[in-house]
């Protein structure tokens, strides 16, 4: 992609970081539900650019989706999509392209929350490799007479109870939506897509109080200090913590509440 699609995606894929990242969204249903609405663009290659075109208003447009799915999908996916609609697009298709690839994402951002993104980037891999030695195989999911159920059934049998719920998820859409592109190629993009998310770090921060603006950029700049990466904030406020701030990044917790520091007098003036 480039010109306005790529500020386009680069935007959509902001959206989805912060969806994925509220707890309360159900990434596994987003998924699903951006690979419904990534079909449908296929199918309905009017609609597409209906939906893309720059003499409709931004607002209409994002109301015409709103219509055409209306109770289909959740509020999450009714959001995201609205927001991509109402951004400009170089070609229609790039519309469709960037609901695929954060339909992946969202599926991806399921199994980093699980604790799963790397055994999935690594069974990925490991399917490459084996569908790029097994000839018959690679026939078999790729023709183009041979129904998606069979498609499906013969992908269940190779991966089913193997491989992670996410790695069978995505490769059976992969394999039966490949969208005019190899396996070989899908499977790359997939696993360059697992690779992007992995290295993308989140805090989850608790206060007291709201962070301020600057206080936001001096935690996130000392983060992306001790850990060499970017950090994205997911922020919460708890009362109960009375000051100080909870940071948890994965399985690590710091924790400078005043809450826990009364916790831990108590515990040695008990001992």
């Amino acid at each position: 992609m480039n010109g306005a699609s790529r500020e386009a995606l680069s935007s959509a894929r902001e959206q989805l970081d912060a969806l994925t990242d509220n707890t309360s969204v159900d990434a596994t249903t987003l998924a699903e539900e951006l690979a419904a609405v990534t079909a449908l663009l296929d199918r309905e290659v009017s609609l597409r650019r209906v939906l893309t075109d720059p003499a409709q208003g931004a607002e209409a447009r994002a109301e015409l989706a709103g219509r055409l799915l209306g109770s289909r999908v959740g509020a999450p996916t009714a959001e995201l999509v609205a927001g991509m609609v109402r951004s400009r697009w170089s070609r229609s298709r790039d519309l469709a392209d960037a609901m695929e690839e954060l339909a992946y994402s969202a599926d991806l951002a399921a199994a980093q929350r699980a604790g799963a993104l790397d055994d999935v980037e690594d069974e990925l891999f490991r399917f490459g490799r084996i569908v790029s030695s097994n000839l018959e195989l690679r026939r078999a999911l790729t023709d183009r007479n041979a129904s998606v159920a069979a498609k499906t059934e013969l992908l269940r049998s190779l991966l089913g109870g193997r491989a992670n719920p996410v790695t069978e998820r995505i490769v059976v859409r992969l394999v039966v939506q490949p969208r005019g592109r190899s396996l070989e190629a899908g499977l790359d993009a997939l696993s360059k897509l697992a690779a992007h998310r992995r290295d993308r770090m989140v805090a989850v921060v608790t206060s007291a109080v709201p962070l301020s603006e600057g206080q936001r950029e001096r935690l996130s700049a000392t983060l992306a200090s001790l850990y060499g990466r970017q950090i994205h904030l997911n922020l919460d406020v708890d009362p109960e913590v009375l000051g100080g701030v909870q940071i948890r990044i994965g399985d690590e917790v710091i924790n400078g509440t005043i809450a826990a520091r009364l916790d831990e007098a108590a515990r040695r003036l008990a001992g």
